[in-house]
């Protein structure tokens, strides 16, 4: 279960932005974080926008490849 309000019930784990090969810093100070997957630049984790517009957790996500 999720205890965010709204959210389609799953017990899919939430995505982590900082594990997603997706995820970049984009060195903009208005808009410091991006995901490449989902192509837009955000003030916060892009996961927490994702959720709130689609009410769903990240479509794209893809873990990180471990050295």
């Amino acid at each position: 279960m999720n205890d965010l309000p709204g959210l389609l019930e799953s017990s899919q784990e939430m995505p982590n932005c900082l594990q997603c090969a997706h995820y970049f810093i984009t060195h903009e100070a208005g808009f410091p974080y991006g995901c490449r997957g989902m192509n837009f630049k955000s003030k916060r984790l892009p996961q927490l926008d994702v959720i709130e517009v689609s009410q769903a957790y990240c479509q794209v996500f893809r873990q990180k490849p471990v050295y």
